[in-house]
């Protein structure tokens, strides 16, 4: 079970030498580009593990499009779930805030299949064996041709490469991967290229190990 202060945790958001800061900014990238993408269709968002939810809602602050934009954002720690429900009072967006797990299948019941899926944050706090299971599980949150944005570190060892297959062997095409030379975080975005599968209800996916 995780003892981090995800709180705490939080405010290396604000320093400049933690790298979270650039990696937002690329994860907001890649949803900006999704939001541009569909315009002027509604999309549906959910967003996995979201903490304060400041990538989507970030996006969503400044958007004139965003009343288009329905988001159910999944979080365990209440003060992270506070957070996110403040920041979401004043968007044009209907946005959703559940407190609950995203390591359980039951917990997206009613918000999926997803236009867009946010898996960041996750893969560099779990076990690489609940990565491999959520990347398989991925086909369970998409609607037809969504994509998925993750996160993941490339400390060594990397499991990118083996991300980036196992994305590939659930069915999903690679749109982007971006990977700084000067950091080691990494944001991908891989676009469900196969039929969506169903919900199964009373799947444990992964669990925090820090």
């Amino acid at each position: 079970m995780s003892e981090t202060d995800w709180v705490d945790w939080h405010r290396a958001y604000e320093r400049p030498d933690s790298g979270l800061g650039a990696r937002l900014d690329a994860v907001r990238a890649q949803i900006e580009r999704v939001l541009d993408r569909t315009a002027p269709d509604p999309i549906r968002v959910v967003s996995a593990c979201a903490g304060d939810g400041r990538d989507l809602l970030g996006v969503l602050a400044h958007r004139p499009d965003a009343a288009r934009v329905s988001a159910v954002l999944l979080e365990s720690d209440a003060a992270l779930v506070a957070r996110a429900r403040d920041a979401a009072t004043d968007l044009d967006a209907e946005v959703e805030v559940r407190h609950t797990d995203g390591g359980q299948s039951d917990s997206y019941d009613g918000c999926v299949p997803a236009d867009l899926v946010l898996l960041c944050g996750i893969f560099g706090n779990v076990g690489d064996a609940d990565v491999r299971t959520t990347v398989r599980a991925a086909p369970q949150l998409c609607s037809p041709g969504a994509p998925v944005i993750w996160t993941r570190h490339r400390h060594d060892p990397d499991l990118t490469p083996s991300i980036r297959q196992w994305f590939a062997e659930a069915g999903f095409e690679e749109v982007a991967f971006i990977a700084p030379d000067e950091d080691e975080w990494s944001v991908g975005v891989h676009r469900l290229a196969v039929a969506p599968s169903p919900l199964e209800l009373g799947r444990h996916w992964f669990s925090f190990v820090r």
